[in-house]
């Protein structure tokens, strides 16, 4: 059985089907990206991987075990970064530490925290607030934290993707530095190919909603570590990002469908605005067609 197990699973909100029919298997150590348009579900996949949520049919399984709730040893990292303003770098991660391991002691935690802090470069700013630091820096945080708690698989749930172009490349090579470094199972929900086939053994395209589902496992066979210039270059590099987006724009162009609807317009003249509204001018306000009648009136002059 694969280290990280989804069967069958379908999620529906409402009347709104999110997921449907979706099958995952995850080896240890592997880091796969699930890349999809926005909307088609993408975080939803996540949480049921997370436990913040139950799958509505199916099963999500790690190490065997049926996923029923949230537990430390899955670490998430989410998009909004998710850091307590009252807390600094420090104390955000050290929660964390304090949480899962109540019965380490204050050394070993303190020694624990600053270590992953430096993982991610931001042993300058461990006494600042998430206030006091940019994005990119807040981000570093969230890695950090999702780190120290030491799961056995990390969830990166589009962690980059509010971040400007420079710094989410920055970051990209920090993911993949600190990857290299600890061997962790990752799954990345990103809606970039390209991030996804830089940082990831095997990428997998999620279909367009309503509905979606997973496509066939694209696997990346480009060493690590990768040069972001060098890439560029490969042919297989070129091939499979054609690949991917082919087969995610042939999926959202299947979603389409005619629909043919009759409209009734309502029955009213349009108001002349090149005419002064005054008193003398209510013939030029909005009305309706019916109420428009001719007669004829004799007068005396």
């Amino acid at each position: 059985m694969a280290f990280l197990e989804l069967k069958n699973v379908s999620k529906s909100f409402g009347t709104s089907t999110v997921l449907k029919d979706i099958n995952l298997s995850i080896e240890k150590g592997e880091f796969v990206a699930i890349v999809g348009f926005s909307g088609a579900g993408k975080t939803t996949l996540i949480n049921i991987i997370a436990g913040l949520i139950k799958p509505d049919s199916g099963t999500a399984t790690l190490n065997d075990l049926e996923i029923t709730e949230p537990g430390p040893d899955r670490g998430i990292v989410f998009q909004n970064y998710s850091l307590l303003p009252w807390l600094t770098v420090y104390e955000n991660i050290f929660l964390a530490v304090d949480q899962v391991n109540p019965n380490w002691t204050k050394a070993k935690k303190q020694e624990h925290v600053e270590k992953h802090i430096a993982m991610v470069n931001l042993t300058p700013a461990r006494d600042k607030f998430p206030k006091e630091l940019s994005g990119g820096m807040r981000q570093r945080v969230s890695v950090a934290r999702g780190l120290s708690i030491d799961p056995q698989i990390l969830l990166l749930d589009e962690p980059l993707s509010a971040l400007d172009a420079l710094t989410r490349a920055t970051l990209q090579d920090e993911i993949s530095r600190i990857r290299e470094e600890t061997h962790k199972t990752v799954v990345l929900i990103t809606n970039d190919p390209d991030e996804g086939i830089y940082l990831a053994d095997r990428i997998i395209p999620l279909t367009a909603g309503p509905g979606a589902t997973l496509g066939p496992s694209f696997t990346v066979d480009i060493p690590h570590p990768r040069d972001r210039k060098a890439i560029n270059h490969y042919e297989s590099f070129k091939k499979l990002r054609r690949d991917v987006v082919e087969f995610m724009l042939n999926s959202k162009h299947d979603r389409h469908h005619s629909i043919t609807r009759k409209l009734v317009l309502p029955d009213i003249e349009p108001e002349d605005l090149s005419v002064p509204r005054t008193m003398t001018s209510w013939r030029k306000i909005p009305r309706r067609r019916s109420e428009v009648k001719e007669e004829t009136v004799e007068v005396d002059l």
